[in-house]
């Protein structure tokens, strides 16, 4: 098993995620107090630590301090967690709040979406970048939305309520939000661009 699971300093998640399903639990350091009150103990808090001190941190936690302000401190995890060969990883903080960080947190998952499958989660869905050809299994009845990064073209669809065949989207001329599976099986297609795929949950 090599999924690992990283809490971003966003909105902390109502539920949290069954934590024996990942090998490892990484967080960022603004992320680490609201695990900490929930009773979690992440495997490696990471960070500038401009908001936590690192005497704040438990003993037996690796800290690994990343003062680089080049990067933000998501972009620094997944360096760290790309660095130790694991492949699967699902985000959750990435969203609430301040918006302009939501937005900075998907472009940096756009710039690793080809060394690493990550899937973002929060209260209300989850989203990745799709793949070229993409599967989607037992969503029956689940809103799905797709959405241009800024664009997408030749996109080709089946299993959806409305569907696409051939077709573009783009921001700022035509996305394709809330739409619906009709389907168990959806498949998702398309030639050029980057598309996220967001599934509301039930």
């Amino acid at each position: 098993m090599s999924r690992v699971a990283l809490f971003l300093n966003g909105q902390a998640p109502k539920n949290f995620p069954e934590l024996s399903q990942f090998s490892q639990i990484f967080c960022t350091d603004g992320a680490y107090r609201y695990l900490r009150e929930k009773g979690i103990k992440p495997d490696v808090v990471s960070g500038d630590f401009d908001s936590l001190s690192t005497q704040e941190i438990m003993d037996g936690i690796e800290v690994v301090e990343t003062p680089d302000q080049n990067f933000t401190d998501f972009e620094k995890a997944l360096q760290i967690i790309l660095k130790r060969n694991f492949y699967d990883v699902y985000i959750y903080g990435s969203s609430g709040m301040e918006h302009d960080h939501f937005l900075g947190n998907l472009s940096t998952g756009l710039k690793y979406k080809d060394q690493l499958n990550i899937v973002f989660f929060d209260d209300y869905s989850c989203y990745f970048f799709a793949e070229k050809e993409t599967l989607l299994e037992d969503y029956n009845g689940r809103i799905i939305s797709l959405y241009p990064f800024p664009k997408a073209q030749k996109i080709t669809t089946k299993g959806l309520k409305y569907t696409l065949n051939d077709e573009d989207l783009e921001i700022s001329n035509r996305i394709g939000t809330r739409n619906e599976a009709l389907e168990d099986k959806v498949s998702i297609q398309f030639k050029e661009g980057n598309l996220l795929i967001f599934i509301k949950n039930r």
